[in-house]
C-alpha cells in the first residue's frame, strides 16, 4: 500500500494502482451496481483525449509548461489506446456531475505522467492532477465533453454502421421479391394485394428515416462544454480556451467538435444528449416494427401465416422436438424494450437541471451509451443471422392472394362499393369462392371479373 492524500487527509491506497486518493474514496463510498454499472472503453478514451488536448491548449496559451504538458499528452495517449482500462474502476452511481470519474482521470495520467519523468507515484511531482492534468477545467464541463465525445464517437463507430449494413440487406432483398404478389394486412385482417418487395421496402425506408434522425441529432454533440468550468462563466480558464480545446479535440478525432456558444446551457441541461437518446429511440421502434412483422409473416410454420422463412439457427424448445423459434426477432425486440426503458430515464434525467449544473450526467451518458451498445449488436446480429436468409414461401402466398376476399377491391370503379360488398360477404358466409359469389349474384361476367381481378396490377397505383 502508499498512502495519498487529498483535502480531507491520507488514504491508503493498493500501490499497483495508478489511481489516488479521491478515485480511492470513490471506491469505498460508492458500492453501488459494482461490476454492472462501470463506464467502458469510449468513456475512458473521450477522458484521454479531453486530458490531452487540454494539456496542448494550455501548452499553446501559456498556461503549461512544455515539459508537463508533453509528460500529459504521453500519459493521455496511453489511456485513449487502452492501456489503462483497469484503473478506472468507478461505477455509474456516484456524484451526478461525474467529478469522480473526472479525478480518476486526472489522478490516473498524473501518476503515469510521473512514472513516465521517473518521480514517485503519489507524490504529484512533478505532475499535479489538479494544478496540471485538470488546469482550466471543471469536472462540470469536463464530464459534459466526454458525454458529447464519447457517445458521437460510439454513434459513428457502431450504431450507424450496423443500421446501414441492415438497410443493405433489405434493400436488396426488396429488389429481389419486388414481383411476389402477397396479401397485404390492415388491423391484422386481409387487405389488398402487395408485393414482398414493397413490403421490406417500407422497413428500409424506416431504416433510413431513422438514421437520418440520428445523424441530425448526432450534430448537436458537436458543441463542447470546455471553457465553462464550474458554473458557466470560465472562472480560472483563459478566455480562448474553450475555443482552442475544441479545436485540438477536432484535430485528434477528425469530428468537426467547436466550442458551445452558451457555457450556462452547455452545463445545466444535457438536451442534445436527450435528443440522442430520444433517436435512438425511434430506431428501436423501427427495429422493433420489423421484427414483429417478420416473426408474424414467419409464424407456424404450418399452422400460422408461414408466408417467409428465415434460417434455423438452434433448437427452440426444450420438450418438443424440432421446434424452431423466431429468436434474433425476440432478441432485437427485446433490446428495443430496453432501449424505451433507458430513454425513459435519460429523458426524465434530462429534466433535472437545478440552477447551474444538471446533476443526473452519468446516468444520462451510461443509459445513452447502453441504448447505442445494445441496439447495434442486436441490429448487427438480426441482419447476419436472419435478415439475410429471409425468403418467401410462393406457395403459401399464393394460397393466400388466391383465397383472400379482399380482391373484391378491384370491382369498386366498376360495379361500385355497396355491389363489390355483396359479392364479398356472400362469398364469406357461404364459404365459396369470390367469382362464384359475383356469378351467382349475377353482378359480374366470367369474363369481366378474370379481367377485372388481378392481384398484380392491383400492387400499383389507378384502377386494375
Amino acid at each position: 500500500m502508499r498512502i495519498e492524500r487529498d483535502a480531507f487527509g491520507d488514504v491508503r491506497v493498493s500501490a499497483e494502482r495508478l489511481w489516488g486518493a479521491q478515485t480511492q474514496r470513490s471506491v469505498e463510498n460508492f458500492p453501488i451496481g459494482v461490476d454492472r454499472f462501470r463506464f467502458g472503453k469510449a468513456v475512458i478514451r473521450a477522458f484521454g483525449l479531453v486530458k490531452q488536448c487540454a494539456a496542448r491548449a494550455n501548452l499553446k496559451l501559456g498556461e503549461l509548461p512544455a515539459d508537463r504538458a508533453e509528460l500529459i499528452a504521453r500519459a493521455a495517449q496511453e489511456v485513449i489506446d487502452g492501456q489503462w482500462d483497469a484503473e478506472f474502476p468507478l461505477v455509474v452511481f456516484q456524484t451526478g456531475s461525474g467529478t469522480q470519474s473526472n479525478m480518476n482521470a486526472n489522478e490516473v495520467i498524473a501518476n503515469r505522467a510521473i512514472q513516465l519523468a521517473g518521480g514517485v507515484v503519489g507524490s504529484k511531482q512533478p505532475v499535479h492532477p489538479n494544478d496540471d492534468v485538470n488546469l482550466s477545467q471543471s469536472s462540470n464541463d469536463v464530464f459534459p465533453a466526454v458525454m458529447h465525445i464519447a457517445t458521437l464517437e460510439e454513434l459513428d463507430r457502431a450504431l450507424l454502421p450496423a443500421t446501414e449494413a441492415l438497410r443493405a440487406t433489405l434493400e436488396a432483398k426488396a429488389r429481389d421479391f419486388a414481383d411476389i404478389v402477397m396479401l397485404g394486412r390492415t388491423h391484422l385482417q386481409d387487405a389488398t394485394p402487395i408485393t414482398l418487395g414493397q413490403v421490406i421496402s417500407g422497413w428500409a425506408a424506416q431504416l433510413d428515416e431513422a438514421a437520418a434522425f440520428l445523424r441530425a441529432a448526432r450534430e448537436g454533440l458537436l458543441p463542447l462544454a470546455l471553457g465553462g468550468t464550474a458554473v458557466g462563466t470560465g472562472i480560472n480558464a483563459p478566455a480562448p480556451f474553450g475555443d482552442r480545446v475544441a479545436f485540438e479535440l477536432a484535430q485528434a478525432t477528425g469530428k468537426p467538435f467547436v466550442s458551445a456558444p452558451n457555457k450556462f446551457a452547455a452545463l445545466s441541461a444535457h438536451d442534445a444528449m436527450v435528443n440522442v437518446s430520444a433517436a435512438v429511440r425511434t430506431l428501436a421502434g423501427a427495429a422493433m416494427k420489423i421484427a414483429n412483422d417478420v416473426r408474424w409473416y414467419a409464424s407456424g410454420p404450418r399452422a400460422g401465416i408461414g408466408e417467409v422463412t428465415i434460417p434455423d439457427n438452434e433448437p427452440g424448445s426444450s420438450i418438443m422436438p424440432g421446434k424452431i423459434n423466431p429468436t434474433q426477432c425476440e432478441a432485437l425486440t427485446m433490446v428495443a424494450v430496453q432501449v424505451f426503458g433507458n430513454d425513459a430515464a435519460v429523458a426524465f434525467a434530462g429534466t433535472q437541471g437545478h440552477f447551474q449544473l444538471n446533476v443526473y450526467k452519468p446516468i444520462i451518458l451510461h443509459n445513452t451509451l447502453e441504448s447505442i451498445a445494445l441496439l447495434a449488436d442486436a441490429l448487427q446480429s438480426f441482419d447476419e443471422r436472419c435478415a439475410r436468409g429471409l425468403a418467401p414461401n410462393v406457395e403459401r402466398i399464393r394460397d393466400h392472394v388466391e383465397q383472400s376476399l379482399m380482391l373484391v377491391t378491384a370491382l369498386n370503379p366498376h360495379i361500385g362499393y355497396e355491389n363489390s360488398a355483396k359479392i364479398a360477404l356472400a362469398a364469406h358466409r357461404e364459404g365459396t369462392s369470390l367469382r362464384d359469389a359475383a356469378l351467382k349474384l349475377g353482378l359480374v361476367t366470367a369474363e369481366d371479373f378474370d379481367r377485372w381481378i388481378d392481384p398484380a396490377a392491383m400492387t400499383k397505383p389507378g384502377n386494375a
